[in-house]
């Protein structure tokens, strides 16, 4: 039986029709709404976003995934609680297969458990294509990548062309940051500098784009480079296992000169944790230069071990903060050059530049994107580019990409006031039902609406300890998995908050 291509309703009803014919859309979607509020929102973002149903039949449910690397770290870590979650939805349901969507290709069957259906026939077919942009690890390996999950020569992630040194628009906001990144991509005497070197930042403010100029740089200097992000990074440390060249892939990864890892923030796994502060320190240790970039600052990757989190605090650790006015001017500036070179009819008033480089504050891919609307408003209509019609093309990015920034007392205010207790009983150590759960909901937003650590909510709580406030999330994570009416509840306090 097909599943249709809308399974995204969160319709606890209809798990059969009557006559015998199963939702399977809307059990799929009480599927993974457990699977959000049993294992959290990071670890569901990271693994489960993209798992989609494609087809159910002879007790076999087929899912697919956009990489391999997804359906290889699902199938090794979490198909036996997909298939008891899915069971406990759909009792026919025996066998859990995963495929990776696009390929085409006859998808092996992978039997979990006491499942005794056979194999399901034919190629899986292909899904709609997703909106989702497809990360660079995601692409298909290259001779030489498949031959490092082998054992062989370690290649890593394509460097891009255009994310040089060069083409890196330089402003007060990034300005330590870039002059760290030359000087360990130009060093050239003994041991490495400031090791590890650690960047951090929010997204689209010019991290990744320093961490490629680095690469580039050190490549013509003549030194061994391996640039990773962090789903690259585990997918070949679990293909190594896989294949049983564990030994080798460690040991070609430790004999590099420079190691760039970025978005550490999404390794996960205990063992591949493990791996990576081993390799982490035999780099060090050797003298060999790292390079790591997060979107938060060690000290708050409570997924990593402490001893982890120090050595890469060790170092040299910069933030590059949001971009000042006069740094989206520079950036806009260069993008419009580059545009108007490729089409020379392409113009934009100084006032229409200064007015965008006003409105769009989130970051640099936000002012990319709104140079390419301008661009498509100029070249399909055929008309010349005005404040009114910049307005309009950049409505939703001025409107959508600029949150309100929550501060946790707001929300203890909130929350206290629709529970009517104080905010002092919320701080307080009374752990009376009517003061616990308003407490763990003003957690629960703070940790999903603010980019506060664990350890300062737990601050910012009365002096509580990091493990309270992640119980508490992981708490009501599971209620609102589990009740509608607070779900509704915890919704509305989301809105009065970002309103």
């Amino acid at each position: 039986m097909r599943v249709d291509g809308t399974v995204a309703s969160d319709d606890d009803g209809g798990r059969n029709d009557g006559g015998g014919n199963t939702d399977y859309g809307s059990a799929w979607a009480r599927v993974k709404r457990r699977l959000r509020a049993e294992l959290g929102e990071d670890v569901f973002a990271s693994w489960f976003a993209r798992l989609e149903l494609e087809a159910v039949a002879g007790g076999t449910a087929r899912l697919t995934v956009p990489t391999r690397f997804l359906k290889s770290w699902i199938e090794s870590h979490y198909l036996d609680r997909v298939l008891n979650t899915f069971k406990a939805e759909v009792e026919e349901i025996a066998r859990i297969e995963v495929g990776v969507r696009g390929t085409g290709a006859p998808v092996r069957p992978v039997a979990v458990g006491a499942a005794k259906a056979g194999p399901v026939s034919g190629p899986l077919a292909r899904l709609h294509a997703t909106s989702a942009p497809m990360p660079v690890a995601a692409v298909a390996p290259t001779p030489e990548a498949r031959g490092a999950e082998a054992g062989g020569d370690l290649s890593g992630t394509p460097l891009d062309a255009r994310l040089t040194f060069a083409s890196f628009v330089i402003g007060r906001s990034n300005a330590l940051a870039h002059a760290a990144a030359e000087r360990v991509a130009n060093h050239q005497g003994e041991g490495a500098l400031y090791n590890p070197l650690y960047l951090h930042a929010g997204v689209g403010l010019g991290k990744t784009h320093l961490l490629h100029g680095i690469g580039h740089a050190a490549r013509e200097a003549g030194r061994r480079v391996i640039y990773l992000t962090a789903d690259r990074f585990m997918y070949g440390f679990v293909n190594a296992l896989k294949t049983q060249s564990a030994l080798a892939y460690k040991e070609r990864l430790r004999g590099i000169d420079l190691l760039i890892l970025d978005d550490v923030q999404f390794i996960q796994g205990k063992s591949i944790q493990a791996e990576f502060g081993h390799t982490i320190n035999a780099l060090i240790d050797a003298g060999r230069q790292v390079v790591v970039a997060s979107d938060r600052p060690p000290t708050e990757l409570e997924a990593l071990d402490e001893r982890v989190r120090s050595r890469l605090g060790g170092g040299l650790v910069v933030e590059i903060t949001a971009l000042d006015e006069a740094l989206r001017v520079s950036i806009l500036s260069a993008r419009l050059a580059a545009v108007r070179a490729a089409h020379p009819g392409f113009d934009v008033s100084p006032q229409v530049a200064a007015y965008v480089a006003r409105a769009i504050t989130a970051n640099g891919r936000d002012l990319e994107g709104a140079v390419n609307r301008l661009l498509a408003h100029a070249t399909l209509t055929g008309t010349a580019v005005t404040m009114e019609t910049a307005e309009s093309a950049i409505r939703d990015l001025v409107k959508n990409r600029e949150p309100k920034r929550i501060k946790i007392e707001d929300i203890q205010k909130l929350v206290a006031s629709r529970y009517n207790v104080s905010r002092s009983d919320i701080l307080s150590e009374r752990r009376t039902a009517a003061v616990v759960k308003p407490r763990q909901i003003a957690m629960y937003l703070s940790k999903v609406l603010t980019l506060r650590s664990l350890p300062e909510i737990g601050r910012r709580f009365g002096g509580r300890d990091h493990t309270t406030v992640l119980h508490a999330v992981r708490k009501i994570e599971k209620q609102i998995g589990e009740d509608s009416v607070l779900g509704d509840e915890v919704e509305l306090l989301k809105r009065m908050l970002q309103d």
